[in-house]
């Protein structure tokens, strides 16, 4: 409803030849806070009236006449300073449910009129150790936001980068052959960064008593990323591509990079460095690219393996990163325009820790001291939807507690538990009609029932959130925000099930008048195929029955 009243405000506003889409893009169209209020206020006069220089009032008078003209509208009145309220015909309303049963898997789907080429990278830890517990969140917020994106029209890939070259993977090699050659008998001490997990044990008994520091540290990285990659599987999480750190440095990407940088004017030499003048595109400060003893630092790293996202044709760089590395936006940034790509094809989502807390304690991790939960620990107990979930009831951008107790509990109070039992109490209404001989309405004749026999104020809402699902996508996808769509579940579910409690005993939906008992059905077919997009986008299963609930 809302792009239809949008196109019309566009179309109308086509004379308007000095209208920008940047001074459309503001324009809100909202529920309003009082149902009297109609079902959508638009402030377009309000945010256009600099613009056109005319009053919000005389504008809004203006625009009303063509959304008069959509056949769905029923009324159209001009409130206050220049509002525009809206009332949708009920009849428009109701055929929602026959557009989401025609749809079926797809309804929520939307096409882009100029579709982005997306890479999304995330999780992309150091393979030095198996996934632990604060991994998760990136993981899921970077799973569901590119399901978000190419659900909402976008043509999105997965990558993983492999820091397979750098620091860390040669303190765990040093600390696999420390623990190698204590086996052996030897005296050995493990470095100052090193590691001590019990996986780092295990990993040194595997090695060849021979094997060089080389040779240890790529089986290691080997072993590492089998580990990753099945605990990302396992956790619903497909990569389209593993992206090698050491196979960017061995293919001279580096020097290229660089060598871009040079030619563009925008490195010095002092102090026996190469400096990139990012402090010209926006950073605080310039950065070292190549060090006095002519080693690479990590930035120059870094900007090679985008340049190398570029070259291979994206245009929309998504980097999910955890928030201690906010201050690395700016130069990230920096570089890709001093390269000559516009501001916006690199945007990067910082996630905030989240602390694991078992029975009102925290439980804490250290990977170099070997004491970690690790995300299979943490996903086998609660199991995959429940963590799922929980990593995104709250905004990437907000801090968070998991609790490992409520993700197992059995009762409303679990989100995860609330919004999957409504799915399995839609599933239960349609058993118990095929159990008692009430004839539920197939696909092909669902357009023939008798919608006008849904009448109830709270029937009408859950109709109208319903068809809020394609906006819901598509704005948690363009806000890089995929908590919204749980937030739209939890809302919807929670319709349902005030619906369902408060008209359960009084006016029973399978019980009653056939033609209304067909509309109900009707509702109940098109509301179970909702919850199962939604909670597809989320990689969160949608089960047809559960266990009853746990009571205090």
């Amino acid at each position: 409803m809302k792009r239809r009243l949008r196109a019309a405000i566009a179309a109308a506003l086509q004379s308007e030849s000095d209208l920008t889409e940047a001074d459309l893009a503001p324009i809100g169209i909202e529920v309003p806070a009082r149902p009297e209020h109609g079902d959508f206020a638009i402030n377009a006069a309000m945010v256009l009236a600099r613009k056109l220089r005319r009053s919000p009032r005389e504008i809004a008078q203006g625009l009303a006449p063509a959304l008069e003209e959509l056949p769905e509208v029923e009324r159209v009145t001009v409130a206050g300073p220049g509002f525009i309220n809206v009332s949708i015909r009920p009849s428009a309303w109701r055929s929602v449910l026959i557009q989401i049963l025609e749809q079926g898997e797809d309804f929520g789907r939307s096409q882009r009129e100029q579709p982005r080429e997306v890479m999304v990278e995330f999780v992309s830890a150091n393979p030095t150790g198996p996934l632990h517990f604060g991994h998760g969140r990136g993981a899921v917020v970077g799973d569901v936001l590119a399901r978000l994106l190419d659900f909402s029209g976008h043509r999105v890939q997965r990558e993983f980068y492999v820091n397979d070259a750098g620091r860390q993977v040669r303190n765990l090699a040093l600390s696999i052959d420390c623990w190698r050659r204590r086996h052996a008998g030897e005296e050995a001490a493990l470095p100052e960064d090193g590691y001590h997990g019990a996986y780092v044990e295990e990993l040194a008994q595997e090695m060849p008593p021979d094997a060089s520091l080389e040779a240890i540290e790529e089986a290691a990285v080997e072993a590492m990323l089998e580990g990753i990659r099945r605990d990302l599987s396992d956790f619903g999480i497909h990569m389209d591509r593993f992206a090698s750190e050491r196979a960017l440095v061995s293919a001279g990407r580096i020097q290229q990079a660089i060598g871009a940088l040079q030619e563009r004017g925008v490195l010095e030499e002092r102090e026996g460095a190469s400096w990139f003048r990012s402090d010209r595109f926006g950073d605080e400060k310039a950065r070292v690219l190549i060090k006095q003893d002519g080693s690479n630092t990590y930035f120059a790293t870094d900007i090679a393996y985008h340049m190398d996202k570029l070259q291979r044709g994206f245009d929309m760089l998504i980097n999910v990163w955890g928030a201690d590395h906010h201050g690395y936006v700016p130069r990230m940034k920096a570089a890709l325009q001093a390269l000559g790509q516009a501001p916006d094809a690199l945007d990067v989502v910082l996630v905030q820790m989240v602390s694991l807390v078992r029975d009102g304690a925290p439980v804490l991790m250290s990977k170099r001291a070997g004491e970690i939960t690790t995300l299979r620990q943490v996903f086998e107990e609660v199991g995959r939807d429940a963590a799922r979930f929980f990593f995104l009831v709250r905004g990437p951008d907000s801090q968070m507690e998991f609790d490992l107790e409520l993700a197992k509990r059995r009762s409303l109070d679990n989100p995860v538990f609330y919004v999957q039992y409504g799915h399995a109490r839609l599933c239960s209404l349609l058993v118990r009609a095929a159990e008692r001989g009430v004839q539920v309405p197939a696909l092909d004749s669902a357009s023939s029932v008798d919608l006008d026999r849904l009448v109830l104020p709270e029937e009408m809402r859950i109709v109208k959130r319903m068809s809020e699902l394609p906006e819901v996508v598509r704005r948690a996808a363009d806000s890089r925000a995929p908590h919204q769509l749980v937030y739209y579940l939890q809302e919807l579910v929670g319709s349902f099930h005030s619906y369902y409690t408060a008209y359960g005993k009084v006016d029973p939906i399978l019980v009653g008048e056939e033609g209304k008992v067909a509309a109900r059905l009707v509702l109940v077919l098109a509301l179970r195929q909702v919850l199962r997009n939604a909670l597809d986008l989320l990689g969160v299963s949608a089960p047809e029955r559960m266990d009853s609930l746990e009571t205090e």
